[in-house]
């Protein structure tokens, strides 16, 4: 017996009073478990948490069962407190209940070492396997990352609030031709000063939201600068920005390219219009020019005609330069030994160039023989020449060599003049581009040069320096074909005569009128056409004529339909063909004079015979 608070209390009444306070924290201690348990979803992942509210839930039905004997006696049930405490402490089911919480003891025992520690004051318990896990999934994650940083085709850049470079990835570095050193510098220090204020104004736009997108340049130490495409986005955690850079400077090299293929194609369809108009007009010039220099007794006279000769001649090798360029030149190729062919200009151009320029010609020993034009060739050279020369005003060296690479073969034309800017290099092979005073430059040199070498499936190089002069490289496929020997055409200076009757179509009245008096005066019957749909009619009139002779573009029916027809000995003429004719066809190409097409439809007229007296 004891007082508390001036109160009498039995032993057994504390007793019970202590089991009941142990009872409630036991309670509470496992209630918080599952509850946390519950809350967290580990009722199946955390096997500690769950052994542990178990025997804290185990003890708490231990006391409550010691509680409840204990105060049998206070509420009446008429058992002595001593039988009372007896049954409390002593019954059988009391101690099969101590296994069963000894059973949980040992499972909790088992467990402990795998669970370090409390969670927030509760007793939820985190599983060290699964942190584990975890942490090697985040690492994993970071790896996965990284390496997609890494490799990327792209520049990964993670800028400071202040627009300092705080990482950079291996490609950006590459892009830049710096591998290190960017961490800590401004990154509008690495754009090209006309593209600062833009991406000092997008940079300022970010915090607002959604990516910034601009195209800029950034320089290299070497002095190049590179194209890219930047996306400019707020970081995750809001300090600072991303940046994806993307060199396109390929890209944009190749629109350019495109943007320079369509230009010339869409002049040189212009400029092929042109020279034919223009080669029917020199035609009838030198035509005419030629039947009064036959006539004329007067020395003055003929003085006179023989410029308008000259004249119509070079207008004629300015209408050539024109169709070249156009790629619709009616070339003539055959097997040319380059190196040859560069020794036997060497004596023309030494005339073309001044004496205060020194040509150094070498040639390769190597067999550098390719499919092309010969004439073309030449006017390639010439052109380059031309166009050193005109670099040089105080004098120079001009070098033309030649070399074997591979399967191509070079030709090397390269001056010591003044050379020139990168914006004048990427518009040399404009047409109708010039750096020269007005009336000293036609700009379809070069022009001419990049159509002749493209239309022989090679290609031009340039490289050249303000100050440091030029040199152009010409790459040409390499050809296995052996090299014919060539002879320079007889200028025949009469008339090749005969009294065949030749069927002439041609639609521009002026070569036609003067295609018939040639043929005429050299003794040829005549049957003159206007276009095909006249020829089909005046054949059937007069079937036994000897040759037909016609133009190959006409309105209607061109030349080869006609042709084909009338199953007759064709020769053709024209400006140009437009890639109808088969290159083997007799041709003659304007402007011709008198004498070379009486002498080209004699010759026509001869094989027709030769080959059929064989026949018979």
């Amino acid at each position: 017996m004891c007082t508390v608070g001036g109160t009498s209390v039995n032993w057994w009444q504390l007793t019970a009073l202590a089991n009941a306070v142990i009872l409630a924290a036991y309670l509470a201690i496992s209630f918080a478990i599952a509850r946390g348990l519950w809350r967290g979803r580990q009722w199946r992942n955390n096997p500690l948490g769950l052994a542990t509210a178990a025997i804290f839930f185990s003890c708490a039905v231990h006391h409550g069962s010691h509680t409840v004997h204990l105060m049998m006696p206070y509420f009446g049930a008429g058992l002595h407190e001593g039988l009372a405490m007896q049954h409390a402490f002593s019954s059988p089911t009391i101690a099969s209940w101590d296994v069963v919480t000894a059973g949980l003891a040992v499972w909790y025992w088992t467990l402990r070492g795998r669970f370090p520690a409390l969670v927030r004051g509760a007793a939820v318990f985190e599983d060290l396997k699964l942190r584990q896990a975890a942490e090697a999934t985040l690492r994993a994650s970071e790896a996965r990352y990284r390496g997609i940083v890494e490799t990327t085709s792209e520049g990964v850049v993670l800028l400071d609030g202040d627009g300092r470079i705080g990482y950079a990835n291996a490609r950006f570095g590459a892009m830049l031709g710096v591998p290190a050193a960017l961490v800590g510098l401004a990154f509008r220090d690495l754009v090209v000063e006309a593209s600062r204020l833009d991406i000092d104004r997008e940079l300022a736009q970010v915090p607002s939201g959604g990516t910034r997108r601009l195209e800029v340049g950034l320089d290299r130490p070497d002095g190049r600068t590179v194209a890219a495409q930047v996306a400019l986005t707020a970081r995750v955690d809001g300090d600072g920005v991303l940046v994806m850079v993307a060199d396109v400077t390929e890209q944009k090299n190749i629109e350019a390219q495109l943007r320079q293929a369509q230009k010339l194609d869409a002049v040189g369809q212009l400029a092929g219009g042109v020279a034919h108009d223009f080669n029917n007009l020199l035609t009838v010039i030198d035509g005419y020019a030629a039947l009064l220099i036959a006539e004329s007794s007067d020395e003055a006279v003929t003085r006179d005609l023989a410029m308008i000769r000259d004249a119509a001649a070079r207008a004629g090798a300015l209408t050539r330069q024109l169709l070249t360029f156009s790629r619709i030149q009616a070339a003539r190729p055959c097997v040319v030994d380059v190196a040859a062919l560069v020794a036997g200009v060497e004596g023309m151009l030494h005339r073309l160039i001044r004496e205060d320029i020194q040509l150094v010609v070498t040639a390769t020993d190597a067999p550098a023989l390719v499919w092309a034009d010969p004439g073309q060739l030449e006017q390639v050279l010439v052109n380059l020449a031309v166009n050193a020369r005109d670099a040089m005003p105080d004098g120079g060296t001009l070098t033309i060599a030649t070399d074997r690479v591979g399967e191509l073969v070079l030709i090397t034309v390269a001056d010591t003049g003044c050379g020139m800017s990168p914006e004048v290099t990427s518009r040399i092979f404009e047409p109708f581009f010039t750096t020269k005073d007005q009336g000293k430059g036609t700009g379809l040199g070069l022009s001419t040069v990049y159509g002749i070498v493209t239309q022989a499936g090679g290609r031009v190089h340039v490289r050249s320096r303000p100050g440091r002069g030029s040199r152009f490289d010409v790459y040409l496929p390499v050809t296995t074909a052996a090299a014919v020997p060539t002879q320079a055409d007889r200028a025949p200076q009469r008339l090749a005569t005969g009294t065949e009757t030749i069927l002439l179509v041609e639609d521009d009245p002026a070569v036609r009128t003067l295609t018939e008096r040639i043929l005429r005066t050299a003794g040829y019957q005549v049957l003159t056409c206007t276009d095909g749909q006249h020829a089909l009619a005046v054949a059937r009139a007069n079937p036994g004529f000897d040759l037909l002779l016609t133009d190959v573009i006409m309105p209607g029916m061109n030349g080869r339909e006609l042709a084909e027809r009338l199953k007759a000995p064709v020769l053709f003429t024209s400006a140009y063909t437009r890639g109808v004719l088969d290159p083997t066809a007799a041709f003659i190409e304007k402007p011709f004079t008198a004498a070379a097409i009486t002498e080209r439809v004699r010759a026509v007229l001869d094989a027709h015979a030769d080959r059929t007296s064989r026949v018979h």
